[in-house]
């Protein structure tokens, strides 16, 4: 197969992806716009209240079955009514408690990376070690964060 040949009829891996997208592309009658919807059926109040109810869902889970999770909860547990006592102003309030939702979000990121990557590979293997390092190293990022932070409000609290 000649090189312009190859150029116009795509990779297979592109057709493909083209077949598929054509296949569950709906067109929507002349002059509808199309529904946008995370939850197919669903939109406005009834998408808020599922998606409420799938973030309980996650918090019950990650707080039951991961010892990171508890630990990270543990600890903003004891640190928000600390916080108060740290902070001279609002914003450095608002600092404190953004790195501690921050921590926990990461965590909640990274046992979903970890949880999936189980799922799709269950045996060992260099390409999954490679991504749960990764999303462990953001983890890791966001600790030394609420590090500086925290560090930074306490010296500034107590040293002037």
């Amino acid at each position: 197969m000649s090189l312009k040949h190859r150029e116009s009829v795509g990779h297979p891996d592109e057709l493909l992806a083209r077949s598929i997208h054509e296949q569950h592309a709906e067109t929507p009658a002349e002059g509808q716009a199309r529904a946008q919807s995370a939850i197919p059926g669903l939109g406005g109040i009834a998408r808020i209240k599922a998606a409420c109810w799938n973030t309980v869902g996650g918090l019950k889970e990650g707080l039951s079955t991961e010892a990171a999770i508890k630990q990270e909860f543990a600890i903003a547990c004891v640190a928000v009514p600390l916080s108060f006592f740290i902070a001279r102003d609002l914003w450095t309030w608002v600092a404190l408690i953004a790195s501690l939702l921050l921590v926990l979000a990461i965590e909640f990121l990274n046992t979903a990376i970890e949880h999936l990557c189980n799922h799709i590979q269950p045996e060992k293997h260099d390409a999954i070690r490679i991504t749960k390092d990764l999303a462990s190293a953001g983890v890791f990022f966001a600790l030394v964060l609420v590090g500086l932070v925290w560090t930074a409000a306490a010296v500034a609290r107590f040293t002037q």
